[in-house]
């Protein structure tokens, strides 16, 4: 399977699809989300499915259903595209944050510890750096900042010296390069969590993801009509914690503004208080399901 969706009902529940209306599924993936949206939508209803990975291109070509529109792209241009096919207001937006499982899975993409590979990590094979590039390249502050930042790691500076040491006497080229570099300060009895937060580290770094999803979301809330539904899923905490600040605050840092009046100037409300989390049942059949976190918000 490409990739099991996760929190599938909850996600066209918090959505509230109108069979006429029109959504965007900015990440379509393997189209588990997206077959589901379109399952309940009536024959004037639209789909618009985003995604740069060319393997989710496959998969949109193999649904036949001339409801939907795939878009090869990535969801930090949603305006731009939903303008080319002339849509300015849609009823509801779905993403579902991260990395698929197929990309996990697919051992030359580089992004899984559990692979020898070269150091890629690209969602979209097709431009921009390597996490190759940034260990070859980055100084030992671009490097700490990442790990620090990204990968919330407590050792982020040794670990950016000791990648600066190690590129000195030799190419760090693959999965196996990087980690021997490390091992020796990776805790003892940690070290594939450790590996798996170098790894975030560099993944979130090469496809800019905070900066796509600051984007995406700020754009969201401009397409969205009045009472149009977002829906956003997040797996780690540094996305969890932009979601829940610009649906709280309509921005990402600092505190919501206020009119003359003292009312909140923000374009979103909060339908879920506490974001919604997969059942002890759905863990058990999808371990990619446990770190999951949904939220959803309507268009004021």
């Amino acid at each position: 399977m490409y990739h099991n969706p996760v929190l599938l009902k909850e996600c066209l529940e918090g959505l509230d699809i109108q069979p006429d209306g029109v959504y965007v599924d900015v990440t379509f993936g393997g189209g588990g989300h997206s077959k589901a949206i379109l399952a309940c939508l009536g024959e004037k209803g639209r789909l618009f499915a985003f995604d740069q990975d060319p393997d989710a291109r496959a998969n949109a070509e193999a649904i036949n259903d001339k409801r939907l529109t795939f878009v090869d792209a990535n969801f930090r241009y949603l305006q731009k595209y939903l303008r080319l096919y002339g849509v300015k207001q849609v009823n509801g937006i779905l993403g579902d944050l991260g990395v698929s499982s197929h990309q996990f899975d697919t051992p030359e993409r580089g992004f899984s510890t559990r692979f020898e590979a070269s150091l890629d990590m690209r969602m979209n094979p097709r431009i921009g750096k390597t996490a190759r590039d940034i260990i070859d390249n980055y100084t030992v502050e671009e490097l700490h900042r990442i790990f620090g930042m990204y990968g919330e790691l407590q050792n982020a500076k040794t670990a950016a010296q000791a990648i600066v040491a190690a590129r000195a006497n030799r190419s760090i080229e693959t999965v196996t390069d990087l980690k021997m570099a490390l091992q020796r300060f990776a805790p003892r009895g940690k070290e594939n969590k450790y590996f798996a937060q170098v790894f975030q580290a560099l993944r979130i770094e090469v496809n800019e993801e905070m900066a796509v999803l600051q984007e995406f979301l700020t754009q969201s809330a401009e397409v969205l009509k009045p009472q149009g539904r977002l829906v956003v899923m997040s797996y780690h905490s540094l996305e969890d914690r932009l979601v829940k600040n610009f649906i709280a605050k309509g921005k990402f840092f600092g505190e919501v503004e206020k009119d003359f009046f003292g009312n909140d100037l923000k374009p979103l409300q909060a339908i879920t208080r506490k974001p919604i989390e997969a059942s002890p049942e759905e863990i058990a059949e999808n371990s990619r399901a446990r770190s999951a976190k949904l939220r959803v918000a309507e268009k004021l």
